[in-house]
């Protein structure tokens, strides 16, 4: 089966994407192309799964790198391919034929470009990523390469929509608590529970950073297992474990 990727006009001519489940050789509930080194699949379906990855961004499989990722604002600047994955959520690259990955499955991937400077950055952005600030941070090392603001186009993929992403009130606390303009991202659930918008606080603080172009590819992680993983669809149902998605972005 071949990829599935989705892509931006946004972020054209730099070859990037999106990738779905399809087209992978893991099996079970990790079946399709699942790219979580950390997850229990067999190592050896994960390895073919990002060689697979690594041929469509046209670059040898050691130069699709990535980090150790914890939910942190930390960003690395990655200036040739390696095999180590410091900690960190976010890189950024001046450097051409490194394709810069992330991992999610319900979190925002978000691939950033400045095309006129030729500058590029990926960020892992769940809701405490976002709230702790990866994403700014991340414009902010694109610009100590040389990016401006204005020019940095940012997209964020496949990602829980609102409608799935049930939450407590001790988490709408800790948002209002950041910020009381945060309420904007909630709506009513049943009883005391809210739902938030991940992917629109994403944009707000994308825009709010100053990047001149921010979109979500408007797809939901957990409405559409025969395309995406879902950390929470399979914590709903029990599963014991979960694929990882991979977006991906080179110049």
């Amino acid at each position: 089966m071949t990829l599935e990727i989705i892509t931006s006009d946004a972020l054209a001519p730099l070859r990037h994407g999106f990738f779905t489940r399809k087209g992978g050789a893991s099996s079970g509930v990790f079946a399709g192309l699942n790219c979580g080194q950390g997850s229990s699949d067999q190592h050896e379906a994960v390895a073919i799964n990002r060689a697979r990855v690594a041929q469509a961004m046209q670059v040898d499989s050691d130069a699709l790198v990535g980090v150790h990722q914890i939910h942190s604002p930390d960003v690395v600047h990655v200036t040739a391919p390696t095999p180590e994955r410091p900690r960190a959520d976010a890189m950024v690259t001046a450097t051409p034929d490194i394709a810069l990955s992330v991992l999610t499955a319900d979190c925002q991937p978000v691939l950033f470009a400045d095309t006129k400077a030729g500058v590029i950055g990926a960020a892992h952005a769940g809701w405490k990523g976002a709230m702790n600030g990866v994403l700014e941070a991340t414009v902010v090392a694109m610009v100590g390469l040389g990016a401006t603001r204005a020019d940095i186009t940012a997209v964020i993929g496949p990602t829980i929509s609102q409608r799935a992403y049930e939450v407590g009130p001790e988490f709408l606390d800790d948002f209002l608590m950041d910020d009381p303009d945060n309420a904007r991202f909630f709506a009513n659930g049943t009883g005391d529970r809210v739902l938030f918008d991940l992917p629109a606080f994403g944009l707000h603080r994308l825009r709010a950073a100053g990047v001149g172009h921010a979109e979500w590819t408007r797809h939901c992680t957990y409405h559409d297992p025969d395309r995406f993983f879902s950390y929470r669809r399979t914590t709903h149902a029990r599963e014991a474990d979960y694929g990882r998605l991979i977006a991906a972005i080179r110049l």
